[in-house]
């Protein structure tokens, strides 16, 4: 807290009491939460591929039935990361994430009671469209609490828990299903966000930026600055500020607004981009390299090691970021990644240069991603932070749908492997050169 002048209020402002808080026991419960809700969301979009084979079984129906099961889930995140996410630059984190992760405990809680694959799919795009707030949300809020010397690095932390939670699927249900049955998976993956959620309840704190731009409840930013700093005391006469400017107009408007539309527009490419090769690696690696000749359980360990590779790129991309810049690194990750995705069909013969290449490409494809996400956060204000991240997320969903379906399309036209991931370099390279662009925009 600062005087400004002899007899004048004292001013406390929000900005500076971040950056010189000290990393302690609440902000590493904001960011188990946090990380916890984005591990369930992990969780859930890799849940029907763990359980597929058991419904298929026990249903009696055919494999391609499932795929617009598939589809229905990433189809409703990606309505829900353009529809939802504005609500949190409106309402606030808090609320948001917490009605997210109860709505997604009890579409999870209600799947086991389907009797159909049109109820299933139904479900599914709604539990999707639920989702589809979380990570932007989950992400911006972190932000808000961090310092810049970290900000980067603990969004991209948080964000690492969608990957954590994808993996923990598959060992949960690996032990669940062969003793319990597939209805077991989402029994558990609905009774533990349920607590998660009663735990934020509790816990989780709102964005202090968003209390005083929106004019909340004084008592309420007095209650989470006391947390940042104890020695602060908001007394009725004290005035508290934050750099951003309220905004009233319509968030995704303001996304263009500014002098903000072509980074935006930048933004949002290069989510799509990469987001193309994203799943379509993480879709069809396992079936092209079981195509070149390697056995099942060998092409699922080389598919693994793509998001082996993501791990280590999401925990290390953020030190070089604060150290060199996003345009430096992700232009630098890009190209790599357009080499790395190049070589898989060229260096398939050699299981050694393979397993390389695929974790190479899983460091800068997977791992990229929630460097993208960290540009949008710390690009846009606070009034903007969750629609920026949510809207480039969105829009970078499409890919995610369009990257399949075009390699489906390019494998039924009997494309050759090499071929293949030659044209699924194309991508990288166009987000290289994206991110150049953006570099001189900036």
């Amino acid at each position: 807290m600062r005087q400004q002048a002899s007899g004048a209020m004292p001013v406390v402002n929000v900005d500076q009491v971040v950056e010189q808080g000290r990393f302690g026991a609440f902000q590493f419960g904001l960011l188990l939460l946090c990380g916890l809700c984005l591990i369930i969301d992990g969780f859930d979009v890799q849940a029907m591929g763990y359980v597929a084979p058991a419904i298929i079984s026990d249903w009696g129906v055919s494999r391609a039935s499932l795929g617009p099961v598939f589809g229905a889930g990433l189809f409703g995140m990606l309505l829900g990361s353009l529809v939802l996410t504005p609500v949190g630059d409106r309402v606030g984190r808090r609320p948001v994430l917490i009605v997210s992760t109860l709505f997604f405990a009890l579409c999870m809680l209600l799947t086991p009671l389907v009797t159909s694959i049109d109820q299933l799919l139904a479900l599914r795009f709604i539990t999707g469209f639920g989702l589809g707030s979380i990570m932007p949300n989950a992400m911006a809020l972190v932000g808000e609490f961090s310092p810049s010397s970290s900000r980067v690095t603990r969004m991209m932390l948080v964000s690492c828990g969608f990957t954590v939670g994808a993996a923990a699927g598959g060992f949960v249900s690996a032990a669940l299903i062969p003793a319990y049955g597939w209805h077991a998976v989402f029994w558990v993956g609905g009774a533990v966000p349920l607590l998660l959620g009663l735990a934020m309840l509790a816990w989780l704190p709102e964005s202090i930026q968003f209390l005083v731009l929106r004019q909340r409840a004084r008592s309420r930013v007095a209650h989470w600055l006391g947390k940042l700093d104890p020695a602060i005391v908001i007394g009725p006469d004290t005035r508290i500020e934050v750099k951003d400017a309220r905004a009233d107009g319509m968030p995704v408007a303001e996304l263009f607004r500014g002098g903000r539309a072509g980074i935006t527009l930048l933004l949002w490419l290069i989510s799509f981009m990469n987001l193309i090769n994203l799943y379509f690696l993480s879709n069809w690696l396992p079936t092209l390299i079981h195509d070149a000749g390697y056995s099942t359980s060998m092409a699922v360990l080389i598919g693994t090691s793509l998001q082996v590779g993501g791990v280590i790129g999401t925990l290390t991309l953020g030190w070089f970021i604060n150290r060199h810049g996003f345009t430096l690194v992700l232009g630098t990750c890009f190209v790599t990644a357009c080499v790395a995705i190049a070589l898989i069909g060229k260096v398939a013969a050699v299981p050694a240069l393979l397993f390389v290449a695929v974790v190479v490409a899983g460091f800068c494809v997977v791992g990229g991603q929630p460097a993208v996400n960290a540009l949008a956060g710390t690009y846009y204000p606070t009034t903007l932070r969750s629609t920026g991240i949510g809207w480039a997320l969105g829009i970078g969903r499409i890919g995610s749908v369009v990257g399949p379906v075009i390699g489906g399309q390019l494998i039924a036209m009997q494309w050759s492997n090499s071929s293949l991931f030659i044209a699924a370099a194309v991508p990288a390279l166009i987000s290289a050169l994206t991110v150049a662009r953006l570099h001189r925009v900036r």
